[in-house]
């Protein structure tokens, strides 16, 4: 069987080779130039897979991609065509969770402004007063396996937690005392807001304008999920009111990275950007090669995929 992967570091390319694959490199749509007799093919998130991809791989019956989003697969094509899809979960938590504290502590000490200062031997801090997350109230939107790692950190702070999920899970609301919550109530009740959700039609601007109004005034906004969870008018509503906004994603990122354009957004004081790197650990890519590599080899086998989607 034929096998292609892409967007392949080192570590994943030996992973796969054993298997026979053909390791890319690059992402599909600049790699695949003709058509081509693969039956599975191994992506990333920024091989986009369309109807033209699709046409080029007539064969094709297995994608696979490394990530939990999955927005970048054209699926509805796939399932016109009998293509199985899957993608990896559960593999963020720790990492992405933290990350998203490290975001919001570097908010509440300003600890990346002392870091360039000092660098520049300038050891001037009383215009960086801090404050506290100990007694603050955060809402966590999504309570999966990244979301549930945000209530296990928050409530080691000692915040008060509040809930937004299509299910209550008993367990969190014994152990953590979380409180669930419907969405405006925790727009208005929070401190701290962070995103742990997917991106789908129903979560598409789960923060639009209209929300944004309903936050606290010093409300802290923290988005390590998908950029297109936060419309574009409420973000910029939020830094022009005086809200700290501190994101690993951004709507319309992925043009952002292939192009050489100016984004005004990064540039305002009180937005603080990271190129979607959350997931990005050691720990992490070992469990996504992980499960990558055992999905490959369900499907060579004949046995049923892990997470399929499609």
């Amino acid at each position: 069987m034929k096998i292609a992967v892409f967007e392949a570091d080192r570590e994943c390319g030996e992973l796969f080779a054993p298997l026979g694959a053909a390791i890319y490199s690059e992402d599909i749509n600049h790699a695949l130039k003709r058509p081509e007799s693969y039956e599975a093919i191994s992506i990333f998130i920024h091989s986009k897979i369309t109807k033209e991809i699709l046409d080029l791989l007539p064969n094709l019956r297995y994608i696979q991609t490394r990530s939990t989003g999955y927005d970048h697969i054209d699926i509805k094509e796939c399932q016109k065509r009998g293509i199985i899809v899957s993608n990896v979960q559960g593999y963020a938590g720790p990492a992405v969770g933290e990350f998203a504290f490290s975001l919001l502590l570097n908010i509440s000490r300003h600890t990346c402004e002392a870091l360039a200062r000092t660098k520049k031997e300038r050891f001037d801090y009383k215009d960086l007063l801090g404050f506290e997350l100990s007694g603050k109230s955060i809402g966590i939107l999504g309570l999966g396996t990244i979301g549930r790692q945000m209530v296990r950190i928050a409530y080691g702070f000692g915040m008060r937690i509040y809930g937004y999920a299509r299910h209550q899970d008993q367990n969190l609301i014994e152990r953590y005392n979380l409180h669930y919550l419907d969405l405006e109530a925790i727009y208005a009740k929070s401190d701290v807001i962070m995103f742990a959700l997917p991106l789908t039609s129903q979560t598409r601007h789960i923060l639009d304008l209209q929300k944004a109004k309903l936050l606290k005034p010093d409300a802290i906004l923290i988005n390590c999920a998908r950029g297109e969870l936060v419309a574009r008018d409420a973000l910029a509503y939020l830094l022009e009111n005086g809200h700290y906004v501190a994101s690993d994603v951004l709507e319309g990122e992925k043009e952002l990275f292939k192009k050489d354009r100016s984004e005004p957004l990064l540039h305002h004081p009180r937005f603080f950007y990271t190129p979607h790197m959350a997931y990005y650990t050691a720990e992490a890519l070992q469990r996504i090669r992980k499960i990558s590599l055992e999905n490959m080899q369900r499907f060579l086998q004949g046995d049923a995929v892990l997470y399929r989607i499609a």
